[in-house]
């Protein structure tokens, strides 16, 4: 019964000692002391360090703006002259290439006109060969008609005889010079004199005709001669124009691949600045944060500060329960 009692003492002294600890914040606030001594020391620290790196950092940013402005500056200039320069390199292509379709119109449309004149041509010298077949196959029986007839004339006449048969000669060379309707013998009897007149109608008939044919083969011959005497002119013409055109537009097109390798060269170097514009802009200039972004920053920013908070508060009851332990170790050594 007195182990018991004393127990009880012991308990009660105990619990008053506790709450006398309880009661008396002294030492508490030593720890708590020492804490907040501790943190400001590593504030200043921080602060040293700040103060320290400051004037370095704002070297450093104002480096990094100039180095920006700079580099923004020199590749937006760059891109204007390769955006200019591809714009004149297209103008150049475009003219270029509408004054070569113009010419190659112009040229294919020439070679038509050749072709249809070849064609005309050709035509016109069928036709003036069939023309020049007919008439020597008419002279030459028109010449062997009239020959005959002349040669019957000659005979009847010398076999009749007499005055009254014979023509007068000048009468007779105007005659043959120019055919006319033959003068009737004045004075004429019998068959011969019928038949010789027939014969000299006949002889009239195929003088005229004779030079029917040879005037119009002459007329024939110089409409030919002068036609064609024309389109040699127009052949040639239109030839040198090909010659020339197709000159110009083949140089234009040797001029166009030039200007479009140029223009080739000029797009890659502008994709490969603005390559570059687009690294140096999202390096130079910063971007408005997004609605998704800013929330997900504001959430790990409260998520590390409730970290924080749980482990201070755990540290914060550790520290508690060691005070504690050491509190009642001290209790059972009294």
């Amino acid at each position: 019964m007195e182990v018991a009692a004393s127990e009880v003492e012991v308990s009660d002294s105990e619990v008053e000692v506790a709450e006398s600890e309880a009661a008396d914040p002294a030492e508490p606030e030593s720890e708590v002391t020492v804490l907040e001594e501790a943190e400001p020391q590593e504030t200043e620290s921080e602060a040293t360090e700040s103060e320290a790196t400051g004037p370095e950092a704002a070297e450093s940013d104002a480096t990094e703006k100039a180095y920006c402005d700079e580099e923004l500056a020199k590749t937006q200039a760059k891109k204007e002259e390769l955006d200019s320069e591809i714009e004149a390199l297209t103008t150049k292509i475009d003219r270029a290439a509408s004054k070569s379709a113009g010419l190659k119109a112009d040229v294919k449309e020439l070679q038509e006109e050749l072709a249809a004149l070849a064609k005309e041509q050709a035509e016109m010298d069928n036709i003036r060969s069939e023309q020049n077949a007919d008439y020597n196959a008419a002279k030459a029986d028109l010449d062997k008609a009239l020959g005959g007839v002349q040669k019957a004339l000659g005979v009847l006449r010398e076999y009749y005889g007499g005055a009254a048969l014979v023509q007068d000669d000048s009468k007779f060379g105007d005659f043959m010079q120019q055919p006319a309707a033959p003068q009737k013998h004045s004075k004429s009897s019998g068959a011969g004199g019928s038949i010789i007149d027939i014969l000299e109608v006949c002889e009239s008939d195929f003088s005229k005709d004779l030079a029917k044919e040879e005037a119009a083969e002459s007329d024939a011959a110089a409409e030919y001669d002068k036609i064609t005497q024309e389109n040699k002119i127009t052949k040639m013409t239109k030839e040198q124009d090909v010659k020339y055109k197709t000159q110009e537009f083949k140089s234009l097109d040797k001029e166009i691949t030039e200007l479009s390798s140029d223009k080739s060269t000029s797009n890659t170097e502008l994709g490969a600045v603005m390559e570059y514009y687009g690294k140096i802009k999202d390096r130079c200039i910063a971007k408005p944060e997004s609605y998704e972004e800013r929330t997900a920053r504001r959430t790990a920013e409260i998520n590390g500060l409730k970290k924080a908070l749980q482990i201070l508060e755990s540290e914060t009851a550790f520290m508690q329960r060691s005070r504690r332990g050491r509190s009642h170790g001290m209790l059972r050594a009294h």
